[in-house]
């Protein structure tokens, strides 16, 4: 049996079947959806990255590649708030970490940053859910912590 795998890169490929042993997106059936775009320094989407995310609070794992379009997804339990959000990307030799906050998060790290830092690592609410994009650099750059 042959496996399709994603495009070669710097940490790369990363092959199918490490993103389709289980529904990996999903922290929680029926959860609520927590989706963005996956965007690099020129605006444009990355089609062949992957996003991890871990919520602290249900103690729960997820990973989504994103689609040809940089767009990822995941159901998340009703009730977390904070998630730490792993980034993974062509031309990266070392993942980027960062947080996403929902609804009424917060906590020192968010308080701590000056308004335009913190809008970057808060998501909107939507038709869908939550909505969330990742900007690797550029104007709109999202706030990436040491890890």
């Amino acid at each position: 049996m042959t496996l399709p795998r994603t495009p070669s890169q710097t940490v790369g490929p990363y092959y199918v079947i490490g993103l389709c042993r289980r529904p990996d997106d999903e922290l929680e059936e029926g959860g609520v959806e927590l989706h963005g775009t996956l965007f690099d320094g020129q605006g444009e989407p990355i089609g062949d990255g992957m996003i991890e995310l871990w919520d602290a609070r249900a103690r729960r794992w997820g990973r989504s590649g994103t689609h040809p379009d940089g767009r990822f997804r995941f159901l998340v339990p009703r009730g977390s708030t904070t998630f730490e959000a792993y980034v993974f990307a062509r031309g990266l030799l070392r993942h980027q970490r960062t947080r996403i906050y929902v609804g009424d998060a917060d906590d020192d790290v968010l308080t701590s940053l000056d308004a335009g830092e913190r809008a970057t690592l808060l998501a909107r609410s939507d038709s869908d859910g939550y909505r969330f994009d990742i900007h690797m650099q550029g104007e709109s750059a999202t706030v990436f912590f040491e890890h």
